[in-house]
């Protein structure tokens, strides 16, 4: 399944573990900018600009390396180049790791899970026939290999990561930050991830955004990530969102939420277990025994 990048608003606030002396919530560098083609905004509580400067720039470049595999949009992109030559050689490592990620997801999830949609997705938006996009799907005939990814369909078959990637993106740039020397901090790119805790001691609090963008619940986190997929956030057709099972079918609820150890694992769960019956969603939820649901509207 898939769904639209939808419009992100990426925050990052972090502490800084090098500089206790200065560690206050009084004291913070901030950035503004553009990230995964929405605003974005940084802070970095405890850290001057000048010391900030260096991250920041980090970060940035970051950004843009991983959207250079990942995006869908990019035209070349890693993504973008498999999906209009029908293979990619050499992928980068977090491709790689991506995608073998999209297979523990697609196997464990009774092929629910499957970036071969796009084909689909495609036809839906331009109003064209689906019989033949639909005959193009199937996660299981894509060749994966550390020297070359291989689709099965040239010109026909193409893969998206819209689903799965902004996690995988907000664990990256987390992982970046704590390689700097930061220790608490909260990444939001629609994605959450939170490690150590707030100024105050406490655990980073999350609002989780049920229908119509509206606050329904707010969890804590610790070393820990959740996503929220909205299957009514755009509609492709009056009769489809833009979250798509395999068969086209609708999704069986509306807003949902999931919490893991990786915002990678709870973007495509979330992804994932929207289009699930209330008697499958379980199933594959108990296989993965670190993630929690924690919302479902």
């Amino acid at each position: 399944m898939t769904f639209l990048s939808r419009r992100r608003f990426l925050t990052i606030s972090a502490a800084s573990a090098a500089c206790p002396a200065i560690a206050s919530p009084d004291t913070a560098a901030r950035w503004r900018g553009s990230a995964l083609g929405a605003p974005a905004s940084m802070q970095l509580v405890g850290l001057t600009d000048v010391q900030a400067h260096p991250i920041f720039a980090a970060i940035e470049a970051e950004v843009t390396r991983l959207e250079d595999i990942f995006s869908l949009y990019r035209p070349d992109s890693q993504l973008s180049r498999l999906n209009r030559d029908g293979y990619l050689a050499h992928p980068a490592p977090e491709m790689l790791d991506l995608l073998s990620l999209c297979t523990v997801l697609h196997e464990n999830s009774g092929g629910a899970f499957d970036p071969t949609i796009q084909p689909l997705w495609t036809a839906l938006v331009s109003g064209t026939d689906t019989a033949n996009a639909r005959k193009t799907i199937g996660w299981n005939k894509v060749s994966v290999n550390s020297d070359v990814v291989r689709l099965p369909y040239p010109g026909h078959s193409a893969l998206t990561l819209n689903g799965i990637a902004q996690g995988a993106i907000t664990d990256r740039i987390a992982a970046l930050l704590i390689s700097k020397g930061l220790q608490d901090i909260l990444v939001d790119m629609g994605e959450i991830a939170a490690f150590g805790q707030r100024h105050d001691g406490r655990d980073w609090q999350v609002g989780l955004a049920g229908p119509e963008s509206q606050i329904t619940k707010r969890i804590f986190l610790r070393d820990r990530a959740v996503a929220t997929s909205d299957s009514a956030n755009l509609m492709l057709t009056d009769a489809h969102g833009h979250i798509l099972s395999p068969t086209g079918q609708t999704p069986a609820r509306r807003v949902l939420s999931v919490s893991a150890n990786s915002a990678a694992l709870a973007d495509g769960l979330s992804t994932t277990l929207c289009a699930l019956s209330d008697k499958d969603l379980p199933n594959v939820l108990n296989r993965f025994q670190d993630a929690r649901l924690e919302m479902k509207v």
